[in-house]
């Protein structure tokens, strides 16, 4: 994984069947990546509807959550639509799991992304990850530890 004070890869994959994000769009928010192996498995699928539960606490620390795996758009967009999901869910699909690759987080033996998060700060630094045994939901603590440790950094420097 890519260790904290990277600087995150920017990319930009597609959302929804026709629109495209790009990491760079969050300039000035803090951003969770939460890499996925497979949208329709049972330990992605109540990982990602936890971090649909938690959205309101990550946007109290200006934090927005994006969720990328190597499915394509339309599984995407079925998987969100069954799940009510608020947040994106990206496509790594073609080439297959170039940004996981990018941020080393992409398992040549199965074809899929670990499941690994990443917290960048507004400026789009690595302040934290995570690299979760693929069979075990990571929760959201460390998320939160991470995102209040930013906030405490952030209120010492402005004292």
């Amino acid at each position: 994984m890519l260790k904290p004070g990277t600087a995150a890869p920017e990319f930009s994959l597609y959302a929804t069947p026709d629109q495209q994000i790009s990491l760079s769009e969050f300039k000035g928010k803090k951003v969770i990546l939460a890499f996925y192996p497979a949208d329709w498995s049972p330990v992605c699928g109540d990982q990602m509807a936890l971090y649909n539960e938690m959205l309101k606490y990550f946007s109290k620390h200006n934090a927005n959550l994006i969720g990328i795996s190597v499915d394509g758009k339309w599984c995407h967009l079925a998987f969100s639509l069954e799940r009510k999901l608020h947040f994106p869910l990206l496509a790594d699909f073609e080439p297959k799991g170039a940004v996981a690759r990018l941020y080393e987080v992409y398992d040549e033996k199965v074809g899929e992304c670990k499941r690994a998060l990443y917290v960048l700060d507004e400026e789009g630094i690595i302040r934290w990850n995570y690299l979760s045994p693929v069979g075990l939901n990571p929760g959201a603590d460390g998320i939160l530890e991470a995102l209040e440790q930013m906030d405490d950094v952030k209120t010492n420097q402005t004292v």
